[in-house]
This record gives structure tokens, C-alpha cells and sequence, in this order.
């Protein structure tokens, strides 16, 4: 059995770029974790530092080589009970591809302290059941969200990793792509359990009021009726033109905004890739405004006990993704920081509604193969060759797409 500090040294080892890691290691947990409600997200947890810690000690390389797309680190640890509340009796971990996402966190203006942070030093909170009934979660601080994704989808991650990165490279971190930042496999009870990392698209303190999945087209695009009645549904496109929804934009704003876009769906189509959505996050700032005066009035009745049960305030440095800005004035409705809400735009002076819009692109791992040429020659026996369906070639997706994203804007 090999020492905590053995295990560490043979992890270090295990970082060097090579497709697979053969060797196991087993360790003796002595260390206390943070209690998550699901062994899966304890184990989330305690990798997450393990490995954060252990990659602050290996430098960055000059430059990725091929092999650092197929590298991955793995460790096994069997902890004997110790701790057994918060983490199972044995468990495995593994991380793909280390430091090209650690410098893709990089290139995204994100500290590996920070993340680390935002990632592990409180349970994630589950927001809803993602495709397929995977997990969705968001951190502790909400501005990360961690997605259970499938086997085939960790294949599809590791096949566009490269271009992926290049892009990101190449336009310095400014996207709407989804920003992936880790990707892990969680092993409990012989039970695999694959995530993937990403910045979260909307705000991690201003509320959402309205929420839209664009793809344009309007065959089969309406949010359901049990969808419909949610506290906050993911309305669609024939949602979106039958609210009569508009995006108050100044040009600036929007031609930067159109900018980034272009690039990223002519990525997108060199990929092969289709099927992707603009996820539109809509903040109301009067109704913030109304919401908060709401709040604190009923918090003046009981001042004394919520100073008393406030939450704690982490003073101790690094403070994860958002936390420094508590050295700062406090931010108001519609205020945000561009350095953490990177996907948030401030609607124009001149709009009839005061808003903040969140705009990025998701499900961005769909390549047209066989199965999708299937389903576009099924649907358009269906509802006719000339219909808007979802299901076509990637660029006449990426043609509609954008015809569709341009008339959005008022």
C-alpha cells in the first residue's frame, strides 16, 4: 500500500504526456472532505483538489504537443472507512487531458486557484436533470456548471479538442462556444459517471427572468405544456416569435456580438457540426429592482436574526471564480462584472426595457454522420423538402442560424 505522499509523487509522474495510464495507485485517505449529498459529487470533490493541488507543481508546458490531447491521470483510493459519511470505501478518479485544459482555463482568464475553489470547496448545487436525466449542476459560487455527459460524448470532446483549442487560442478566449474547462470520470460501486466542466453561461448573481433554446426553426420548436408551467421554462423559437421577443442592442454591441458568432459557427461547419442552440438568459432589471426593495424590507423586520445566521464569508485568499469581488462596492440590479459574466451584454440606452441578455451557444458535439442524413430524409417525408426542420446539412444550419440570430435584434 502506498503512502499518501508516495501516491501524490506517482501522480505527478502520471502527468506526463501518454495516451494511457496503466499503473493504479491505491491510497489511504486521511484527509476530511467537505459532505456532499451523493458520493458521486464527494468523490467530484476530493479529485478536484487532489489533482488541482498536485498539478500547481508541475509547470506549464512551452507548448501542447499531440500527446497531451490523449493524456490522462488516474488514481485509485481505497480509505478504509476513514471518513466514510462524506466518501465511499473505495473509489477511482481520473482526469483527461490535464493541461490542455488547464490552459484553455488559461486563455479564459481563470486561475487554477479559483477554480479549484469554485469547484470544491463547497458541495455544487443540482439545478435540474440534464438530457437523458444526467446531472446538472451548478457550483457553489454558480459560476461553473458541471454536465454529466456519456461515454460517446467524452469520445466527441477528445476528437474536436484540438481544432477546439486552436480556436480558442487563436481569438484569445473570445467565444460563445460553451467553454470547457475539465473533464473527469467519476468510478463508485463500479459505476462510471463522466463530467465535463463549463463556465456557466448566465449571471451567478443576477437572476434569470426569461430563458430561450434557439435553433430556427420552427418545426417541433415549441417549449411544452409541462415544460411551460416551470418557475423558469426553456421557452423556444416558436415561443420566442410568438411572445413577439425582441434583443435591444446597441450596434456596437450587436456587431461584436455578430462578430464572435460568425467565427464560431465557421468553425462549427469545418467540424461537421449542427444541431447547436443560441441559449438566450434574460435579466428584467425593474422587476430586479422591485424584487429587491421586496427583500429588504422584509429583512429589516428581522434584521438581528439574519446577521446572526448569515452565511460565512470566506476571508482567506483565493476566494474562487467570483469572490474578490466582495472587495468592491456591491453591485445593484443589471450591474455585472465583464470578467465573470463573459456571455452578458447590457441592452441599449435608448430600449423600452432596461435588460441584461446572456448569449451563448450550447450542444455543440452534434456532427452530421449517417444517423443524422437519416433523420433529415425522415423528416422531410414528413413536413415536406421546403419546411424549416432541425435536421439538416451543417451549412444550411449554419445559413438559417445565423438568419435567424439576425432577426432576433430590434
Amino acid at each position: 500500500m502506498s503512502s499518501p505522499s508516495a501516491a501524490s509523487s506517482n501522480l505527478l509522474t502520471s502527468l506526463a504526456p501518454k495516451r494511457k495510464t496503466k499503473k493504479k495507485h491505491f491510497v489511504q485517505q486521511k484527509v476530511e472532505v467537505f459532505r456532499a449529498s451523493d458520493p458521486v459529487l464527494s468523490v467530484l470533490m476530493w479529485g478536484v483538489n487532489h489533482s488541482m493541488t498536485d498539478l500547481c507543481h508541475v509547470p506549464s508546458p512551452v507548448m501542447l504537443l499531440p500527446d497531451d490531447f490523449k493524456a490522462n491521470t488516474k488514481i485509485k483510493v481505497t480509505n478504509h472507512f476513514f471518513n466514510k459519511e462524506n466518501l465511499p470505501g473505495q473509489f477511482k478518479f481520473k482526469e483527461y487531458c490535464p493541461q490542455v485544459f488547464r490552459n484553455l482555463r488559461e486563455h479564459f482568464g481563470i486561475e487554477d486557484q479559483d477554480f479549484q475553489v469554485s469547484l470544491a470547496r463547497s458541495a455544487p448545487h443540482k439545478v435540474e436533470e440534464g438530457q437523458g436525466g444526467g446531472l446538472l449542476l451548478t457550483s457553489f459560487d454558480r459560476t461553473l456548471v458541471v454536465k454529466e455527459i456519456s461515454s460517446e460524448e467524452v469520445e466527441e470532446i477528445h476528437n474536436i479538442l484540438s481544432e477546439y483549442h486552436q480556436h480558442v487560442v487563436l481569438f484569445h478566449g473570445s467565444t460563445l462556444l460553451p467553454q470547457f474547462l475539465s473533464m473527469y470520470r467519476v468510478s463508485v460501486e463500479n459505476e462510471d459517471t463522466y463530467l465535463l466542466v463549463m463556465r456557466n453561461m448566465f449571471s451567478h448573481r443576477l437572476s434569470l427572468h426569461r430563458k430561450y433554446d434557439l435553433k430556427g426553426s420552427l418545426v417541433s420548436r415549441e417549449a411544452s405544456c409541462k415544460e411551460k408551467v416551470k418557475e423558469l421554462p426553456t421557452f423556444k423559437d416558436i415561443d420566442f416569435k410568438n411572445n413577439l421577443q425582441k434583443i435591444y442592442m446597441d450596434e456596437d454591441e450587436k456587431e461584436k456580438l455578430m462578430d464572435k458568432l460568425n467565427r464560431d459557427i465557421e468553425f462549427l461547419v469545418r467540424l461537421r457540426i449542427m444541431d447547436y442552440s443560441l441559449l438566450l438568459g434574460i435579466h428584467d432589471i425593474e422587476r430586479a429592482e422591485r424584487e429587491e426593495t421586496v427583500e429588504e424590507e422584509e429583512e429589516s423586520e428581522e434584521e438581528e436574526e439574519d446577521e446572526e445566521n448569515a452565511p460565512v464569508q470566506y476571508s482567506s485568499s483565493p476566494e474562487g471564480i467570483a469572490g474578490y469581488m466582495n472587495s468592491f462596492k456591491p453591485l445593484g440590479p443589471g450591474e455585472f462584472d465583464p470578467y465573470v459574466d463573459v456571455y452578458a451584454i447590457q441592452s441599449a440606452v435608448d430600449s423600452p426595457r432596461r435588460e441584461v441578455y446572456f448569449m451563448g451557444l450550447i450542444d455543440v458535439l452534434t456532427q452530421y454522420d449517417t444517423k443524422k442524413k437519416a433523420a433529415h430524409a425522415a423528416k422531410a417525408v414528413k413536413h415536406g423538402a421546403a419546411a424549416e426542420i432541425s435536421t439538416v446539412n451543417p451549412e444550411q444550419y449554419a445559413k438559417r442560424f445565423k438568419d435567424f440570430i439576425t432577426s432576433i435584434f430590434a
